[in-house]
């Protein structure tokens, strides 16, 4: 009798199983899985894998489990069933009806949930109470129910995770938490980016087959209902392993190897969801490899002319109060332009602008998301572990770009296209002096094309010249951070602007009509009153793509930059290596600002720069510097890298592929230059050092 209770378990698993194993494969296959796996390895992630999944759906079978021991009949006899159900009642009106009740202390629609489940818990249970001869048809619908949602989580996870590492090349993390949160503009770049109607289609007729097979194949099993001696067995038997499971997934997520694709593919998404879900900031001191404090501060501000977190920034030259103009350009990878060794000829107008302007052609973003680089641009600090101060409570009141210009008498904005409240941008921008413009700052008639991000980026433009002209009106320098949209999935933009059809959602289109709209601003620019007196600094926010070889593949931090100002900067190239957060210091010393710093990255320009750069995902802490990447990471674990650029007959600037070789007996001194910076900065933003 108890093996028949468990077929359900068995089909449902197996089918779970069945669909794990295939999308395993296809991630082993992914063009973006761009290393090569033997034999052995294969064996490897296809059994550990099956490993965890098999834990993950013991763990996830637990609520099916608890739906078969509150299987029965006795709960409606008389008068029990009438007194659960006035209980059931009398509890629905308590929720409706009194203010303040237990669920509205949580906030949110915590409230309507549990409203609408017990309101449905009513209704099934007065059927099958007044009803007694359709009971077991009732039991057999709420039994399909619970096996089409089973069924639907698995395939609709399955469907989720191909698109999530199919763009990331990563199993679930931090992004996804993110995706949960804005659900207008995510849902918004799914409908725009793929066949959604097709697609959820093909999702729903899969679910209902596999749910009406599993369905008659075990339906039976419900016309005796389990004894309560069962049920024991049933609860001993998931209680038991349920603890293995849960020990097993925690002991599977430590498995590393130093094939960073084997690890995300022979994971499982779920616990890695889960993880990133409640580990949204990392604590350094209790996860990363450390020093003492002293130590740390010590060796990390040694890089500084004058070694303290404030700093007297001072110039021989008289200050240039000149109108600054900060872009930073969605996802665009330094391999896009064809001075970066691009060939795909679809950045024209910045190609044209990089002759004219300071080049920087060994430049690293920070991170791997937006927040990540506008944190290097507005902070100018090396990113910490877990998520970006952009994102975090206490994030207001730093010291900041924007608080240098302040100080320096200029107007200061942030400039986007889409609604800032997304990834938090408006609370920390707001929260640290700079007036916005956004989305909710157009008119109708100022929009001619708009996606789930925001308008397109020549209506941004044209706002932002209108903006411009606004504040030179006043007689005060202006400083102005516009962050573009245009070149995001789904890619979609204005068609008859560029060759390539707004329609074909191509990534090449999404980074060549940018490049048109930045020809169209700086047309508009020229015509005004304030160009000739104004620096424009144009930069990448991180790489179209983060997935590589290693955890921190160099080629996929890359990025272009370039500081542009008609008859002041004079054309160069900077080849040596350098960060994102170096760029606002070296305009400062461009402008001759005298000023007190607490920026953490430095003026490439001075002679005590040293050259080195901050690389990072969520968890994984790079520095490279000397010919190495050091890595730091959770559980206080130390990889490093020598990085030897790939034969190639392209000038070095063009050279875009390091070869990392793994190091058996790392650089301590490295070592000690990555944890000191990491530390410091964790150490100093945890106790507002580095608020103004």
């Amino acid at each position: 009798m108890f093996q028949r209770k468990i077929k359900p378990f068995l089909y449902l698993g197996i089918f779970y199983l069945i669909i794990s194993l295939i999308l395993r494969i296809i991630f082993l296959l992914h063009p973006i899985t761009t290393v090569s796996f033997g034999f052995l390895e294969i064996t490897k992630v296809i059994c550990i894998g099956l490993l965890n999944d098999i834990f993950v759906f013991t763990l996830a079978s637990t609520l099916l489990a608890a739906y078969f021991l509150f299987l029965s009949n006795s709960k409606y006899k008389k008068p029990y069933g009438y007194i659960n159900f006035g209980i059931l009642v009398l509890f629905f009106l308590y929720i409706l009806l009194i203010p303040n009740n237990i669920f509205d202390q949580y906030g949110g629609s915590v409230t309507e949930v549990v409203l609408a489940f017990v309101g449905v818990k009513i209704i099934f249970f007065g059927l099958m109470l007044f009803l007694p001869s359709k009971r077991i048809k009732i039991r057999n619908i709420l039994y399909f129910i619970a096996l089409l949602l089973y069924v639907l989580l698995i395939i609709f996870n399955a469907v989720s995770e191909y698109f999530f590492y199919n763009e990331f090349g990563v199993r679930y993390n931090f992004i996804a938490v993110d995706y949960l949160i804005y659900t207008n503009e995510v849902i918004g770049n799914i409908i725009e980016s793929y066949p959604v109607v097709p697609l959820f289609l093909a999702i729903l007729i899969a679910t209902l087959a596999v749910t009406w097979f599993i369905y008659k194949k075990t339906k039976d099993e419900l016309l005796e209902l389990p004894n309560f001696k069962q049920k024991m067995i049933l609860l001993g038997t998931f209680t038991v392993l349920g603890s293995i499971s849960l020990f097993g997934v925690t002991s599977c997520m430590q498995i590393r190897s130093n094939n960073v694709f084997a690890d995300e593919i022979e994971n499982n998404g779920l616990p890695k969801f889960y993880w990133a879900f409640t580990h949204n900031e990392l604590d350094y001191l209790q996860f990363y490899p450390q020093i003492s404090q002293q130590k740390a501060e010590k060796n990390f501000l040694s890089l500084y002319a004058e070694p303290s977190l404030s700093r007297n920034v001072t110039s021989e030259q008289p200050e240039l109060k000149k109108n600054v103009v900060l872009i930073s350009i969605e996802s665009l990878s330094a391999d896009f332009m064809k001075h970066y060794g691009g060939t795909l000829k679809i950045t024209p107008f910045l190609d044209s602008l990089a002759d004219r302007s300071i080049m920087f052609t060994n430049l690293y973003a920070t991170g791997n998301r937006t927040v990540r680089g506008l944190e290097a641009l507005t902070l100018c600090i090396p990113p910490t572990a877990g998520e970006s101060v952009i994102k975090r409570d206490d994030n207001k009141n730093k010291f900041t770009t924007g608080s240098v210009f302040k100080s320096k008498g200029y107007d200061v904005k942030f400039l986007y296209g889409g609604y800032s409240y997304f990834d938090n941008m408006q609370d920390f921008f707001a929260g640290n002096g700079y007036d916005i413009v956004d989305r909710n700052n157009f008119k109708p008639e100022e929009i001619t094309f708009a996606n789930v991000w925001g308008v397109a980026d020549e209506d941004m433009a044209k706002k932002a010249i209108q903006t411009m002209n606004a504040e030179a009106k006043s007689g005060k320098p202006f400083f102005n951070h516009w962050m573009t949209v245009s070149n995001h999935r789904p890619f979609t933009y204005p068609d008859g602007r560029i060759d390539i059809p707004g329609t074909a959602k191509s990534r090449d289109g999404g980074v060549k009509y940018t490049d048109y709209a930045l020809r169209k601003f700086f047309e508009m620019a020229k015509k005004q009153v304030w160009y000739k007196n104004t620096v424009f600094v144009i930069i990448a926010d991180h790489c179209a793509s983060s997935a590589g070889k290693t955890e921190l593949p160099m080629d996929k931090y890359r990025i272009p930059a370039m500081i542009f100002s008609e008859g002041f900067i004079q054309p160069q190239k900077f080849d040596k290596l350098m960060s994102q957060i170096d760029i606002m210091p070296t305009l400062f010393g461009l402008l001759n600002f005298n000023y007190t710093s607490k920026f953490l990255g430095q003026d490439v320009f001075k002679k005590e720069f040293q050259p080195k750069a901050y690389i990072a995902t969520y968890q994984d802490l790079g520095l490279v510097k000397d010919g190495y990447l050091t890595i730091i990471s959770p559980i206080k674990k130390i990889k490093q890298y020598s990085l030897q650029l790939e034969s190639s007959s392209l000038a070095p600037e063009f050279r875009l592929y390091y070869h990392e070789k793994l190091m058996k007996h790392p650089d301590q001194k490295l070592v000690n230059d990555a944890v000191s910076a990491y530390q410091s900065t964790s150490f100093w933003l945890k106790e507002k050092k580095l608020n103004r």
